[in-house]
């Protein structure tokens, strides 16, 4: 007799997103702006033969057509009722479509229907007055499914459709459904259910059931559904049964596969302290206790966007599905994190997460960019890096403002290259600062190959090509340039070339044009240095045997000892010290 109870009470069972399933608007939660327009065209009489309902999985589209059709054919407990936005409940037509078995309301999956001769038996049946309802409906689940000819075929149907008969889609894709489908229906946009609203529900839902759950494990239920009603209660009954009794957000958060939020908060906190160590020890602790890598990092990412937006706007920080402690962590690390720290830790986790998502070990990609992420924290700031060149003594002198670009200053120039380089790309920020002290700017280019390798820092690969091959210098001091065009030069160089530098270090350069005194080009300097180059190779015993076996060779390009070791050093992967090893054993 007990197993025989027990099995009727295991049949009979309904999961509570079907218990609870709104039966009318009143029930209906979040959706205030699609229920008053509803009710105030059916207080009017002003009902259209089309609806469509879109938005996220379980924001109640369905629902909400069950309701409409209920609300049409609904008679009411006498008998003698219209259409009504609150349906008694109580009439056959109202039982009926609650139950699913009404004659004149036929519900269609267009992801399993989706040609054209679903919709012809739709369009064949049309023709016939109802049944025993008021008005035949029609409703079309996931139509963004149907075909593109099944959507041609519906159009003069749905267009003019007879008297008797609605049509009711619902879909989660409207940016599938063509547009004109659109232009023939009310649309409404069902949206994603408020933090408040839902753990209200979420609650009364408890209550009624007699469910022991605490309430911040209610706030992780309503975080992981993500505005969607069905999923909340899919959770909590799953939770509900997780805590057989009392349940905790400990257990929703094991239940959910989440780390604990206080312990992300931990390890957010070491990651921008660049406290390597520690955040990944704290990593290694939250995978010894279950949690999912991928998931930290989302949680990671969560609490960086988080904190963003409460850095941009405090009132974020007033979100019901967060605790006091991590609403007071979160506004502390707001006050003192600066934006673009947060920025940067932004780009890293999207682009860790896909890392993470494509690696053979997650926990081993998860832990690269934990170390990607903690030395991001101590890289400068764009200021910090302007004053650390405003700091910078300049080097020193070598060529002096003589008239021609000898070569000990081109090897001054290549020898400074790296600190030009590293002000070239920030030109915006230091050409505010630079422009407060004319002469301790033109105090870095003392000969004209700085000029030179400035501009190549800066890409300017027109102008480049233009100075190395058209300008011969006549005269060059810091800020002053005097040249004699080659005939290829064009007109407009020394106005371009004095605009641009002034541009990049913030000080007016007077660029003039002279008649004489030019030296020669870079380009002609550096193809003299070649040629010279290649002569004094062609006279080694080996070049000219190898030029005697094979007559047609040229010597094309020469490497010195120099050369080859510069490359060999640019080229060469930095010294790590106590190099990491993940799989050494402690």
């Amino acid at each position: 007799m007990s197993d025989t109870s027990e099995t009727a009470t295991q049949e009979g069972y309904q999961v509570l997103a079907r218990k609870y399933r709104p039966a009318s608007f009143a029930d209906l939660i979040g959706q205030d702006v699609m229920v008053r327009t509803l009710k105030n065209a059916f207080e009017s009489g002003r009902i259209a033969q089309a609806f469509i309902m879109t938005g996220i999985r379980g924001t109640g589209k369905t629902t909400t057509a069950r309701i409409i059709a209920k609300g049409m054919n609904c008679i009411g407990p006498d008998g003698q009722g219209g259409p009504t936005t609150e349906p008694c409940g109580k009439c056959e037509h109202c039982v009926a479509i609650a139950e699913g078995r009404h004659v004149d309301v036929m519900e269609m999956d267009a992801a399993s229907r989706t040609g054209v001769g679903d919709i012809r038996e739709i369009i064949d049946s049309v023709h016939y007055r109802a049944a025993s309802a008021r008005y035949k409906i029609y409703i079309i689940d996931e139509v963004h499914m149907l075909s593109a000819s099944a959507f041609n075929a519906l159009l003069k149907t749905l267009e003019e459709p007879p008297e008797h008969v609605k049509f009711i889609f619902a879909t989660t894709e409207i940016r599938k459904v063509p547009v004109t489908v659109l232009s023939r229906c009310q649309r409404f946009d069902l949206r994603r259910i408020e933090p408040e609203v839902m753990i209200a529900h979420l609650r009364a839902v408890a209550d009624k059931e007699n469910a022991q759950i605490a309430d911040d494990a209610l706030a992780l239920i309503t975080r992981a559904a993500e505005g969607s009603v069905r999923d909340a209660m899919s959770l909590m009954d799953q939770a509900i049964s997780h805590g057989a009794g009392e349940t905790t957000a400990l257990q929703v958060r094991a239940m959910l596969g989440l780390a604990d939020r206080g312990r992300v908060l931990d390890l957010f906190d070491l990651i921008m302290k660049g406290d390597a160590a520690g955040a990944l020890q704290e990593l290694s602790a939250q995978y010894a206790d279950g949690a999912d890598p991928m998931a930290v990092l989302r949680d990671l990412a969560e609490i960086t966007h988080w904190v963003s937006v409460i850095k941009i706007t405090p009132e974020a920080a007033e979100d019901p599905t967060v605790g006091p402690d991590e609403r007071t962590r979160g506004q502390a690390m707001a006050h003192g994190l600066p934006m673009r720290a947060m920025t940067r830790m932004w780009q890293l986790l999207l682009k860790a997460l896909e890392e993470v998502a494509s690696a053979p070990n997650a926990m081993m990609a998860a832990e690269m960019a934990i170390i990607r992420l903690t030395h991001m924290a101590d890289l400068p700031s764009p200021e910090e890096l302007v004053r650390k060149l405003q700091d910078t003594p300049p080097p020193p002198a070598t060529g002096g403002n003589g008239s021609t670009a000898s070569q000990s200053g081109m090897t001054t120039a290549r020898a400074s290259q790296p600190v030009q380089a590293a002000s070239g790309p920030i030109n915006s920020g230091a050409a505010t600062a630079l422009a407060q002290a004319p002469e301790t700017a033109l105090a870095r280019y003392t000969t004209f190959g700085q000029v030179v390798d400035l501009i190549r820092a800066n890409r300017d690969v027109k102008l480049l090509v233009e100075v190395e091959t058209t300008l011969q210098l006549a005269n060059y001091a810091p800020g002053r340039i005097e040249f004699v065009p080659t005939p290829e030069a064009p007109r407009d160089l020394a106005q371009r070339l004095g605009a641009r530098l002034q541009q990049w270090t913030g000080t007016r350069w007077a660029v003039s044009v002279v008649s004489t005194g030019g030296a020669p080009t870079i380009a002609a300097e550096r193809d003299a240095e070649e040629d010279a180059l290649k002569q004094e190779a062609a006279t080694h015993p080996m070049v000219q045997a190898a030029l005697a076996a094979f007559p047609d060779a040229k010597i094309t390009d020469i490497r010195t000892p120099e050369d080859l070791s510069q490359e060999a050093a640019l080229e060469a992967l930095p010294e790590v010290e106590d190099e990491w090893d993940p799989f050494e054993e402690n």
